[in-house]
This record gives C-alpha cells, sequence and structure tokens, in this order.
C-alpha cells in the first residue's frame, strides 16, 4: 500500500515538473518571439515561478530593454553617418552652383535680360539649400549631452505654459528627478508638442511613470532625492498617425507636411540616444488619445 502511495507521489511530482517545464518552455519560445519581432513590451506574468525562475525572467526582460536601447541607437548612428555624407555631397555640389549663378547675375550681358530671372532662382534655391544643410549639420553634430538633475514638476510646468490654448493632463509623481540633459529634453517635449498642434491636437497628456525602484548607482544625490529612471509618455487627441508614415517618421529629412523639414523627431532621437536613452511611438496609445511617444530615460 505505501509502496503504491510512493508511486504515485513519484509520477505526480514527475508529472508537475514536466507540466512546469513545459510552461517554462512556452514562455521562452514568447519571449524569444516578441523579441525577434520588435516588441519589446511584451509581458509575462511571473505567478507561479519560482524565485530565481522569477529573476531569469526579469534578466530577459532586462536585455530586452538593453536590445531595443542598441537597435535605436544603431539606427541613429546608421543615418548620422549616412546623413553625413549626404551634406557633404550636397553641400559641395550647391556652393558651385550658387557661386556660378551670382557670377553670372554680375554680367552685363545678363542684367535686364530674360535670363536674369531664372539664374536669381537657380542662385536663391542653391543658397537656400546650402544653408539648410549647413544648419542641420551644426544642429546634429553640435550637441553634446550635460547631464544634471532634473526636477520633473517644475521642469513640466514651464513647458505646459508655453502652449495654453492646450487642454492638459500632467501626471508627474511628486520630487521626481531623472539626470538629463535639460535643454535637450525641453527641446525634444516641444518637437513633440508642436507636431501634436500641427495635427489639431486639442487634448495633451504627459505623464511620468519610474521603471524601477531601485535607483540607478551611478547618478549623484541631491539634497531632494536620488534621479530614477523614468518613462515619460506623452499623448495627444490629433490625427491619426498613418501605418505607411510610423515606419519612417524618425528618418532624417522624411516629412509629410507641406512646409517640413522633417528634422523635428530624428534630432529628438539623436537627443535622447545620446544620453542611453529611447524615443519610440507606442504601438497602443493611452486610452482616451490617437498617438503616444514615450521617453525612456
Amino acid at each position: 500500500m505505501y509502496i503504491t502511495l510512493i508511486i504515485i507521489a513519484i509520477a505526480l511530482v514527475f508529472y508537475l515538473l514536466w507540466k512546469h517545464q513545459r510552461k517554462l518552455k512556452l514562455r521562452a519560445y514568447l519571449m524569444t518571439e516578441s523579441i525577434r519581432n520588435r516588441d519589446f513590451s511584451f509581458r509575462l506574468s511571473s505567478k507561479g515561478l519560482l524565485p530565481g525562475e522569477r529573476a531569469m525572467q526579469e534578466s530577459l526582460y532586462d536585455m530586452g530593454q538593453e536590445v531595443r536601447k542598441l537597435v535605436n541607437q544603431n539606427e541613429v548612428e546608421s543615418w548620422e553617418k549616412l546623413t553625413r555624407v549626404l551634406t557633404h555631397e550636397i553641400m559641395n555640389s550647391a556652393a558651385p552652383i550658387a557661386s556660378i549663378a551670382s557670377s553670372m547675375l554680375q554680367r552685363q550681358d545678363v542684367v535686364g535680360t530674360p535670363l536674369e530671372e531664372g539664374i536669381r532662382a537657380i542662385h536663391s534655391t542653391a543658397a537656400r539649400l546650402n544653408s539648410f544643410v549647413e544648419n542641420y549639420r551644426k544642429m546634429s553634430e553640435g550637441h553634446k549631452a550635460m547631464p544634471e538633475n532634473v526636477e520633473l514638476s517644475s521642469f513640466v510646468k514651464n513647458l505646459t505654459a508655453l502652449y495654453p490654448d492646450l487642454s492638459w493632463s500632467v501626471k508627474v509623481p511628486n520630487e521626481c528627478m531623472v539626470r538629463t540633459d535639460a535643454s535637450m529634453l525641453h527641446q525634444v517635449l516641444v518637437n513633440m508638442i508642436k507636431n501634436a498642434v500641427e495635427a489639431d491636437a486639442k487634448r495633451v497628456e504627459l505623464r511620468v511613470e519610474k521603471t524601477e525602484d531601485v535607483p540607478r548607482q551611478h547618478l549623484r544625490p541631491t539634497e531632494t532625492g536620488t534621479p530614477n529612471h523614468v518613462n515619460i509618455i506623452v499623448s495627444n487627441d490629433g490625427k491619426p498617425i498613418p501605418p505607411h508614415v510610423r515606419s519612417s517618421m524618425f528618418v532624417p529629412f522624411f516629412t509629410t507636411k507641406v512646409t517640413g523639414r522633417g528634422i523635428g523627431l530624428s534630432l529628438s532621437r539623436q537627443f535622447i540616444v545620446k544620453q542611453g536613452g529611447i524615443l519610440e511611438l507606442m504601438d497602443t496609445p493611452i486610452p482616451s488619445y490617437v498617438s503616444s511617444f514615450r521617453i525612456g530615460i
């Protein structure tokens, strides 16, 4: 009788272990597929896991976040290299055109003739192109992150004052600080709000969520606390972003606006990536809003 009970108990233990291992295998498959599909926000419940298994799952989540940061960093660096080559070539081509056109406008056989208007148009177009490329080169290469401890409540309050016509919903934890380049973060948020206004947004929500309870060890504590990892989520109720635009919106010079230049979002991502953070359009916006962007710093 006892032997039978022992055999049943052992069989039950092996069955439960087999079933648990199948669940772990399924978890590993789902997490691998989420990373392969670049769905880095994918999460599984840790209920029923042993402490070691739970720690392993959290490590995989952290690894997914690091992979996402590296993907963004590599994309930004690739576009920076390509843009550097393109701007160099454009400047080398536009400058001689502007110079030759300027010389042609000084000739007596051109002044007052029908040719003058066309040559003047060529000169002004080449000059504007050269100026635009030069300004973009200075903006993209001339910024070096200067991190400092920033208290987000007062920082966001200053931002909302710039757009009083918008209906704001601000959710920032008390005494929440991050270590970031304040001027860069301000420019990024201004770019995003400006885009929202141009998309006919009337309501904007800015919420800050702490992503971990343990502060970063390399950040300097201050009298008011220690900087945290946070997600800054900016949502608006403007026009929806078409699917074909979502994949290209961070590409330099890409724009759907008639008067746009396509440098706002690309520079914004550069500014955040330079600080070891991430800027992305969320697949699923915050409820009651049309678009949500996440800044992880």
